[in-house]
């Protein structure tokens, strides 16, 4: 079960039994599942990229980076792993996809392309911050 005590305990009270109760945590892991899958898919291609993140060396609002890669897995409700952007790294605490668009070409219908995305990155950074293929879209 990936909720929590207290939230099991409202799920009850709002009128849920065990087994939908179950079913939802379930389905929770599997949203979590797709959203790690989605965020692979827009760190794939090669750079550039561009972020929110505010950076000491930078008074720019826009950040490019020539380079970025994550490395991600869940665990139930829980989505962590390490983002390395031109050859430096930060641990991912969390992230979830903000915007798409519909893929072109040979791709099934109504597959959606990641546009924008937020990860939550933890020590050095302490932050959320948002990443885009194209500066415009941040």
């Amino acid at each position: 079960m990936h909720f929590d005590a207290r939230t099991q305990r409202a799920l009850r009270e709002a009128g849920l039994g065990t087994d939908a109760i179950a079913t939802a945590s379930d389905r929770v892991a599997e949203l979590v599942d797709e959203d790690a899958d989605r965020l692979r898919e827009f760190f794939a291609p090669d750079g550039p990229y561009h972020s929110d993140m505010e950076m000491a060396h930078s008074a720019a609002e826009i950040q490019e980076h020539a380079t970025a890669d994550v490395d991600l897995f869940t665990h139930g409700s829980d989505l962590r792993g390490y983002l390395s952007l031109d050859g430096w790294g930060v641990p991912v605490e969390g992230g979830r996809v903000l915007r798409t668009a519909e893929a072109g070409g040979d791709t099934p219908e109504g597959d959606e392309t990641p546009v924008l995305v937020e990860l939550s990155l933890g020590a050095t950074v302490h932050d959320r911050v948002r990443f885009a293929r194209d500066a415009d879209e941040l």
